[in-house]
C-alpha cells in the first residue's frame, strides 16, 4: 500500500492572504513618528522629547523601511518552508499570498507618506499662543528625507512665539505666518533644527 506524499505545493499551514502581515510590517517603520505626533497633540513633552532623538536622524526611517521589507520576506521564506513550497514551482503557487503581502506593504506606505503624514502633521500646526498678530507670510523648503519629519518641523517651528500658523504641503514645503516687525526669515531658517534638516526660503 502506498504512503500518501504530499505535494511541494500542497499548504500544511492554515491559509494566510498576507494582509495582516503586510500592514504590520508596513506600519513597524512609522511607530516612531505617529507616536511623536500623538504625544505631541496631548502635550507630553518628555515622550516628545525622546521621540525627537530618533526622528533627527535623518534616513532612520529609510533604513526601517528597509528592515521591515526584509522582515516581510523572511517572514514568507518561513511560510513557505513550512508549506513545503520552497521551490520555484511553490513560489508560482503562492504568487497570492506573495503579491498581496508585498502589496499590502507598498499601498500602505504610499498612503502614509502622501495621505496620513501630511494630514496628520497639520493637525497641531496652529500658533501656541492664544492671539497674536502675525504681519508676514512666506513659505520654507526643508530637506526633509519623507513627510513623516513634517510633524517635528511644525514642532520646532512652534516653539517661537513670533511664529503663528504653519502648515505643512508635499513635499516637503512649510507655510509660516511669522511677526516681522520682531523676527526675520533669516532668524527663522538659522534655528537649531534647520541645522540637521537645512530650509531655504522658496
Amino acid at each position: 500500500m502506498e504512503t500518501k506524499q504530499n505535494s511541494c505545493c500542497e499548504p500544511l499551514v492554515k491559509k494566510d492572504t498576507g494582509v495582516f502581515k503586510g500592514i504590520l510590517y508596513s506600519l513597524f517603520p512609522h511607530a516612531f513618528c505617529i507616536a511623536f505626533v500623538i504625544f505631541s497633540v496631548i502635550g507630553s513633552v518628555a515622550a516628545t522629547s525622546v521621540m525627537k532623538e530618533f526622528l533627527v536622524i535623518p534616513y532612520f526611517f529609510t533604513f526601517l523601511v528597509v528592515i521591515s521589507f526584509l522582515l516581510a520576506t523572511l517572514s514568507a521564506f518561513i511560510y513557505l518552508k513550512r508549506a513545503k513550497c520552497l521551490c520555484f514551482s511553490g513560489l508560482k503557487s503562492k504568487w497570492k499570498y506573495l503579491t498581496t503581502l508585498y502589496l499590502t506593504m507598498i499601498l500602505i506606505n504610499v498612503a502614509m507618506f502622501t495621505l496620513v503624514f501630511p494630514a496628520l502633521a497639520n493637525i497641531n500646526s496652529g500658533s501656541i499662543l492664544s492671539s497674536g498678530v502675525y504681519s508676514a507670510n512666506t513659505s520654507i523648503v526643508v530637506k526633509i528625507p519623507c513627510s513623516g519629519h513634517a510633524s517635528l518641523i511644525i514642532d520646532e517651528l512652534k516653539k517661537n512665539n513670533l511664529i503663528g500658523q504653519v502648515t505643512f504641503r508635499m513635499p516637503n514645503i512649510f507655510d509660516i505666518e511669522y511677526d516681522s516687525s520682531k523676527t526675520s526669515l533669516e532668524e527663522i531658517i538659522a534655528m537649531d533644527i534647520f541645522k540637521t534638516f537645512p530650509a531655504i526660503i522658496k
